[in-house]
């Protein structure tokens, strides 16, 4: 049996300590994976007269990750915290040489499995509005 707190550790994936998510400046769960896109719509600028567009404006810049296996902390499921109420969280991913954040999250999707016991969720799809990288 699995003791509480204690984590399975997948070769090749991060440990839970790399990768967590927090509200309102609280752990609240730790990731296991993740998968992260960056879009950026593009405006083109139309002339008269022209076939081609004279330029191209970047446009906002979305990002759509996918998160596997959370566990929540032990201070989110004392505080009432499920994974369900969390808006506006964000995401901390710890590299060896660097740190990315991303903030402004809000969930799409939460796919849950397992025993009711349990605070894990098996993936969850969240949106984030700002990344910021910072060197480690």
């Amino acid at each position: 049996g699995k003791e509480e707190g204690e984590f399975m550790v997948v070769t090749g994936f991060p440990t839970s300590s790399d990768i967590w998510l927090e509200a309102e400046g609280k752990k609240v769960a730790v990731v296991q994976g993740y998968k992260a896109v960056s879009t950026r719509k593009e405006r083109s600028i139309e002339a008269f007269g022209q076939s081609e567009p004279v330029a191209t404006i970047a446009g906002q810049k979305t990002y759509k990750l996918e998160l596997t296996r959370l566990y929540a902390t032990d201070d989110a499921i004392s505080d009432g915290i499920n994974f369900h109420n969390l808006e506006n969280f964000s995401l901390v991913i710890v590299k060896p040489d660097r740190r990315i954040v991303y903030t402004g999250c809000q969930w799409n999707e939460i796919a849950e499995t397992g025993e009711l016991s349990e605070m894990v969720a098996e993936r969850i799809t969240i949106a984030a509005k700002k990344r910021v990288e910072t060197a480690g």
